[in-house]
């Protein structure tokens, strides 16, 4: 498993919205990487060589050396490459705000928005609300009036609320739909400007392919929580 010199590589899955946060933010930063797609249901030795504990993707690997969790990973990748497109504010202030919104967005990721896809019918109601009132917080605390997260250009803060735009798909095999622009104007309106930004334009997943997968693992959640 010997890696070259400075090589880098990423062991990841096309549909995962933490392995798409780390593909934008290398984009952006116009670093040379090699994808390696995984499949989690059959996990290759390199995967469990480099992440043993965990066991699951994003992983990065840099001249050898493994970072894990995608959040670790985004930082990692800020770091080492900070020009010429620079993801983080240089406040510490801002930087600090910047890091509790991800951290905020990836706990109610696995809560609320888990919630909302696994929700029978009589759970829907609560899910849908709880979910829409985790995105209002957003909207209006941490979005406010700007264009994006960061203001007038793409920080970290956007690329990690980059799995919104996903949520249609789940909002179609739940039945419901909750980010709109008469629920949440403004942040709908940052999805339509997110969604067009050139490098994140080229480089989200076809999950409309996905459809029929999300539907089963949307029953089988489901079955699941009965």
């Amino acid at each position: 498993m010997e890696e070259k010199p400075n090589k880098l590589r990423l062991y990841g899955t096309e549909a995962s919205p933490f392995v798409r946060r780390v593909i934008w933010a290398l984009k952006l930063k116009g670093v040379e990487y090699d994808f390696v797609q995984e499949d989690l249901s059959n996990k290759s030795p390199s995967l469990l060589h480099y992440n043993p504990i965990h066991k699951t993707v994003p992983v990065l690997v840099h001249a050898g050396k493994p970072i894990t969790e995608s959040a670790v990973i985004l930082e990692y990748i800020e770091e080492t490459w900070r020009d010429p497109t620079p993801l983080l504010p240089e406040h510490h202030y801002e930087r600090a705000m910047a890091r509790f919104w991800i951290a905020y967005g990836d706990q109610k990721y696995h809560h609320v928005f888990h919630s909302f896809l696994a929700c029978s019918e009589e759970g829907k109601e609560k899910a849908v609300k709880d979910l829409l009132e985790m995105l209002k917080v957003v909207q209006d605390e941490a979005l406010g009036d700007q264009k994006f997260f960061g203001g007038n250009t793409l920080s970290l803060v956007d690329l990690c609320y980059g799995w919104l735009t996903s949520l249609k798909y789940v909002e179609q095999v739940v039945g419901v739909r909750v980010l709109e622009p008469t629920t949440l104007p403004r942040l709908h309106r940052w999805m339509q400007d997110f969604k067009e930004e050139p490098v994140i334009k080229e480089n989200l997943p076809d999950l409309e392919a996905k459809l029929p997968e999300l539907e089963t693992l949307r029953k089988h959640l489901v079955s699941t929580n009965k």
